[in-house]
């Protein structure tokens, strides 16, 4: 009877650190359309409301599929999930790049979003099995930064292979790339153990979470604990306004009278500066600071960022727009402290072993739920009130409740702690 091939150990990454870049590379996907759109619609007849579909299809696969996929994944193993994900991101980019319509793009867009789930949500349980308990925390506060790493380098390195080779070359080219980090995860990543075996690691229980080896057993416990509603309904709090902020940017910097390549790099670096805030958190954890203290600094900074951003009355003066785009990268870096946190409180507050990726599941159903609403209020305020100056009203309101969300989180860990 032969034995399964040994992972082979990468020179260059460790294995926790190559199921990060795989997430940043999932997110390469999900930022890969916005800088095709102009060309999308000159070449296939994309309408504006077939471009909105094809940004939104990606969140509504994580709003109504999250929980799901994230169950699907604790049954069918975390490292096969993965590769299952980027292999499906791989195939679909591919085609892609051969639409010759809308409705073809759309539909392959569909896959995408459901291929994005599946690398992404075993990914914190899988780097919790790979790394010792002490560097953790760290660990992921660097997994919090995938979203905005993959979003601002495709941002970024798009319009450049676009304008190289047209936009299927784009397509081809992140395919291309995914499927070799597929090879590579499969070839560097330790396999699952078997089905039934004991984790390396645990995770402490709370009290009455119940058996969570059967596939309602962990979906039971997922809904029927407090703590994974308290870290998803954050979650959609802060992806809510800041996909409405960032979102709307080059809309703004447009109306200001500045061209589009200055509009989409201030907006890549407004979204970059995240990442300072999803390392820095995992950083800061590691340190010891408390979860909830990172999450209250998180959500005042939002709320004063966007209040500097947006609030500032009218006038003359060179100043004022230096000082809004500086309070624009205080929202986003702060805020990636909350992310950070959250990705750790979801793998703590999960109800048991075989539940984490059931959890994150769950949280990114609320975080895409939160993205998928948070621009469209926005932009009803804006419309109603004729410009963008009570954007600030609505970041307000998700800051008040993010906040009120972090006492409740504060007053479990030390029920927690306590018993």
């Amino acid at each position: 009877m032969s034995t399964p091939a040994q992972p082979l150990r990468s020179s260059l990454l460790t294995p926790d650190l190559l199921v990060i870049l795989a997430g940043v590379t999932a997110a390469l996907h999900v930022g890969k359309l916005p800088p095709a759109l102009p060309v999308l619609r000159e070449a296939l007849g994309v309408t504006l409301l077939q471009a909105g579909f094809l940004l939104s299809l990606v969140q509504l696969a994580g709003m109504t599929c999250g929980l799901l996929v994230g169950l699907a994944a604790d049954g069918l193993g975390l490292r096969r999930s993965v590769l299952a994900g980027l292999v499906t991101l791989a195939l679909a980019s591919a085609a892609g790049g051969f639409a010759s319509t809308p409705t073809e793009l759309l539909g392959l867009r569909a896959l995408e979003g459901f291929g994005f789930l599946l690398a992404s949500l075993p990914a914190p349980s899988l780097i919790r099995r790979l790394v010792p308990e002490q560097h953790l925390s760290r660990r992921l506060g660097l997994w919090g930064a995938y979203m905005p790493t993959g979003t601002g380098l495709a941002l970024l390195a798009g319009p450049w292979v676009i304008g190289l080779w047209h936009w299927p070359a784009w397509w081809w080219t992140l395919a291309a790339w995914t499927a070799l980090m597929a090879l590579w995860v499969a070839r560097a990543v330790p396999a699952d153990p078997p089905r039934g075996a004991p984790s390396p690691a645990a995770v402490q229980r709370p009290a009455g979470a119940g058996n969570d080896s059967d596939l309602w057993g962990r979906l039971r416990a997922t809904l029927g604990s407090p703590g994974p509603w308290l870290v998803a309904l954050s979650f959609a709090a802060y992806s809510s306004q800041w996909l409405a902020v960032i979102g709307f940017l080059p809309m703004l910097y447009a109306q200001a009278g500045l061209s589009a390549p200055v509009a989409g790099a201030l907006t890549a670096l407004a979204s970059a500066v995240n990442i300072i805030g999803n390392v820095g958190a995992g950083r800061l954890l590691w340190r010891g600071w408390p979860a909830p203290r990172l999450l209250a600094l998180g959500f005042l900074a939002m709320g004063l960022g966007s209040a500097l951003a947006f609030g500032l009355p009218e006038g003359e003066g060179a100043w004022r727009p230096a000082l809004r785009y500086a309070a624009v990268l205080v929202f986003s870096a702060l805020g990636g402290l909350i992310p950070g946190a959250l990705f750790s409180l979801a793998v703590r507050l999960a109800p048991g072993e075989r539940s984490v990726s059931t959890t994150v599941g769950f949280v990114q159903q609320w975080s895409s739920i939160g993205q998928f609403c948070g621009p469209p209020l926005v932009a009803a305020v804006a419309a109603a009130t004729g410009g963008w100056h009570w954007t600030a009203l609505v970041t307000a309101g998700c800051m008040a409740a993010g906040l009120g969300l972090t006492l409740a989180t504060a007053v479990l860990l030390r029920r927690h702690a306590a018993g």
